[in-house]
């Protein structure tokens, strides 16, 4: 397989034998490059790109008001060079993908534990949302000031979930539009998720896009948490100190439901 092409910002990994898919690979709140996920994708053909999108040089200090043309130009760009585009990202990245794909046209999109909300972000002392679009802040979910954490490390689970009730009217303007999207959508959520309500989110995206006439494939497992083990992989260490749930082989299990819906919608090449 050829070398990797590294810098400070992004990884990319390029296919020996390639499938025709580009990627491009978000993570979540941990802002690290998933190098490893990338190698995944590109022993089986994908040409793949991971992107540090805040922390990283000239780029928003935290997930607060990250500008969405930041991924719309990664997309451009591949587009370039490959027939079939994808955005396939996890958590905080999921929520990224997932407003990107109804801005700009991806023939796939896999959000792993996603939300179907835009979240509120906090940088030097203010409140705002995750993302902007044409400069302007799209509206997001405020949290609940009321929450304190009863757990150490801290659950998040109770916090998402109370902050969603809050204003249900400004709940449903920050939204998602998930029925703009256009591709393939895959979601992929733990039942044990202690972040937030992922496989609760999952199913309210595809119950939103089937409204619309679209569908959606959900890859859900009872047990899984927040993070995600593909085939292949081992856990995460650091990022955030939270509680996750789940256990590594629940993980994995989830990861082994998903591989070949992952493999279907990048087409990516046999084994």
């Amino acid at each position: 397989m050829p070398s990797p092409i590294v810098s400070d910002d992004a990884y990319d990994a390029l296919p020996e034998h390639p499938c025709g898919t580009a990627v491009l690979l978000l993570a979540g709140s941990s802002g690290r490059l998933e190098s490893a996920r990338a190698d995944l994708l590109s022993r089986r053909g994908a040409r793949v790109r991971a992107i540090r999108w805040f922390g990283g040089i000239g780029q928003r200090p935290t997930a607060h008001e990250v500008p969405i043309e930041l991924f719309i130009d990664q997309i451009e760009l591949l587009r370039r060079d490959h027939d079939r585009v994808a955005i396939f990202g996890t958590s905080f990245g999921a929520e990224a993908a997932l407003v990107t794909a109804t801005t700009v046209e991806v023939d796939a999109t896999i959000a792993v534990s996603p939300s179907s909300v835009v979240w509120s972000g906090l940088a030097e002392g203010r409140w705002s949302s995750h993302w902007t679009l044409g400069g302007s802040a799209l509206p997001s979910v405020a949290f609940d000031p009321a929450w304190t954490p009863t757990t150490d490390p801290p659950e998040y689970l109770s916090l998402y979930s109370s902050s969603l009730t809050l204003d249900p009217a400004l709940t449903e303007v920050a939204s998602i539009p998930v029925e703009r999207l256009s591709g393939d959508l895959l979601l992929i959520a733990g039942g044990d998720d202690r972040v937030w309500p992922s496989a609760a989110f999952a199913t309210a995206i595809a119950e939103r896009r089937r409204a619309h006439g679209s569908r959606t494939t959900v890859v859900l497992h009872p047990d899984a948490g927040h993070r995600l083990l593909l085939p292949g992989e081992i856990p995460a260490a650091g990022g955030v100190n939270m509680a996750r749930g789940g256990t590594p082989s629940a993980d994995a299990e989830l990861g082994m439901r998903a591989w070949p819906e992952i493999s279907r919608i990048l087409d990516l090449n046999p084994d």
